[in-house]
């Protein structure tokens, strides 16, 4: 049975780190695009970042290019969101999500094929 367990969310002060991990079984997990997403209270789900099977290439929405920084260890069947100079904005439930194929498609739902359960990650004061 596939599953995506993230792991890792917390109360953080703004300006602080935390590292988002995703643990995944179920399915040969070399294989596949590892997306995180957010959504925080009343809002849409929003794409925050892809990596790609190899962990060759990488996509990151503009709201968070040059502050997170997403990667996988294919060995452990594991891939990881480290967030850097949080801000309150950042407060939302995160999750991570299995694409359909080995490439990054866009940073939309419709890229999706399963979701993991979420984290909540809050960003305050």
């Amino acid at each position: 049975q596939l599953q995506l367990v993230e792991s890792g969310g917390g109360l953080v002060q703004p300006g602080g780190s935390l590292r988002l991990s995703c643990a995944a079984s179920g399915f040969t997990f070399s294989y596949y695009a590892i997306y995180w997403f957010r959504q925080a209270p009343g809002k849409d789900r929003e794409g925050v970042s892809c990596i790609s099977s190899s962990g060759g290439r990488t996509n990151y929405a503009d709201s968070v290019k040059g502050r997170f920084t997403i990667s996988r260890d294919n060995a452990k069947n594991t891939a990881y969101l480290q967030m850097n100079s949080l801000k309150p904005e950042d407060t939302a439930v995160y999750y991570c999500a299995k694409g359909r194929y080995a490439s990054c498609l866009a940073l939309a739902v419709g890229s999706i094929a399963s979701w993991g359960q979420g984290t909540q990650v809050t960003v305050s004061s």
